[in-house]
């Protein structure tokens, strides 16, 4: 894969910020053994990289059996619409299928599993439970053990690292909330396999045979920048800080800056005309085509410059649902525009309805406090790095 000047340069920069850290795929000495003579395939995306050169790449050329590719939303390249369908393809380099895992099907076929001795995981997750590679990696594990194949997860750092919000209720489980966790669910990739086979997420007594292979030099808390864009809406630690608080808002009328340079970084809706702040959602390739309230004039908050919250919080939706309550007949209409989907991003309708009959955001958050407390003590038993 070849990158240009400007990427290697932004590589260098965040590089040095990260300078101790060794990500599982860095650590080939770990791994490199348990794949030759295997016919490998490989979960991956425009995240991951060995040094500034993909893992496919990587490991192409060290004439690794590398049979298939499969990716998950956004795609291969990471640069696909949120919830836009991925098409399967053929890298262009080596000629290697690329499936995905994003269309009509989201878990690997037992007839492609067929075909391949191991599979190996790498990719970078945000530490948000609605944030859809971990969906991927579970339904992963479950074809893993399903079909008797061994799973290789090179881990990588939480960048968002808290453990807060609500933990899903099993009834909104969705693609976008698998498992029993809170929002912010305080693991990385390695951490929550571990969680998973451990305490049997997987159904019908399954277990996935699998190896982690560890970060070095991070710990939990340790901050961690991205030097690869997650996904087209997320482009800075900025957003990738905000990302849990503001996704929410999908679920209502107010723009979370899609259609914009700076997605999750600034919040508004065109009814909102009290406020100063001004952006234009507008069609952007790389960011989003189709984004909410395009080509409209949106007011509201710019979040580029505020302190980032420790956590998650339900500051902005109170505020923005109190603006519509003081200025419509009918705010829970006309805020709530998608009730359903805001209850399964977070995972309860318990925020929704507390939210409408009035409380605080402590009164709110003390209704989910003893399920957090117990995801707390459940993490306790899985964790890979110091706090």
């Amino acid at each position: 894969m070849k990158y240009s000047f400007f990427f290697l340069l932004f590589m260098l920069l965040h590089g040095l910020g990260n300078a101790q850290v060794l990500c599982g795929a860095d650590r080939m000495e770990a791994y490199d053994s348990l794949l030759k003579g295997k016919r490998v395939s490989l979960v991956i995306n425009q995240t991951s990289v060995v040094g500034c050169s993909s893992l496919l790449d990587t490991l192409y050329s060290r004439s690794m059996d590398i049979v298939q590719v499969f990716t998950p939303e956004h795609g291969f390249r990471g640069n696909a619409d949120a919830g836009e369908t991925v098409n399967d393809e053929r890298d262009v380099r080596t000629n290697i299928p690329i499936i995905s895992l994003y269309g009509k099907n989201k878990k690997p076929l037992p007839a492609q599993l067929a075909q391949t001795d191991l599979i190996v995981f790498d990719i970078q997750d945000v530490g948000a439970r609605f944030y859809t590679y971990i969906s991927t990696l579970y339904y992963v594990m479950q074809a893993c053990a399903e079909n008797s194949k061994k799973l290789i997860i090179l881990d990588r750092p939480n960048p968002c690292d808290y453990v807060d919000g609500p933990v899903l209720e099993k009834k909104y489980q969705s693609f976008v909330g698998m498992l029993p966790i809170p929002i912010l669910h305080g693991c990385t990739v390695g951490e929550l396999a571990q969680m998973i086979n451990g305490e049997g997420w997987l159904g019908d007594g399954l277990k996935c045979d699998m190896v982690v292979i560890p970060v070095k030099g991070w710990k939990h808390g340790q901050p961690y920048s991205l030097p690869i864009k997650p996904s087209p809406n997320l482009p800075n630690d900025q957003a990738i800080a905000f990302y849990a608080s503001l996704c929410p808002f999908e679920g209502t009328s107010v723009s979370v800056g899609r259609g914009t340079l700076f997605p999750f970084q600034m919040i508004g809706s065109p009814d909102l005309t009290s406020y100063d702040f001004q952006f234009v959602p507008r069609s952007l390739e790389g960011f989003d085509k189709n984004p909410l309230h395009k080509d409209k004039c949106c007011y509201g908050i710019d979040l580029r410059n505020v302190e980032v919250p420790e956590g998650f919080t339900l500051k902005y939706v109170l505020q923005f649902y109190a603006d519509y309550a003081a200025s419509s007949r009918n705010p829970e209409k006309e805020f709530f525009t998608r009730p359903e989907w805001f209850d399964l991003l977070m995972g309860t309708d318990q925020v929704r309805l507390g939210i409408i009959a009035g409380k605080t955001e402590k009164q709110i958050c003390n209704e989910w406090e003893p399920t957090l407390q117990e995801y707390k003590s459940i993490r306790e038993k899985y964790l890979l790095y110091e706090e």
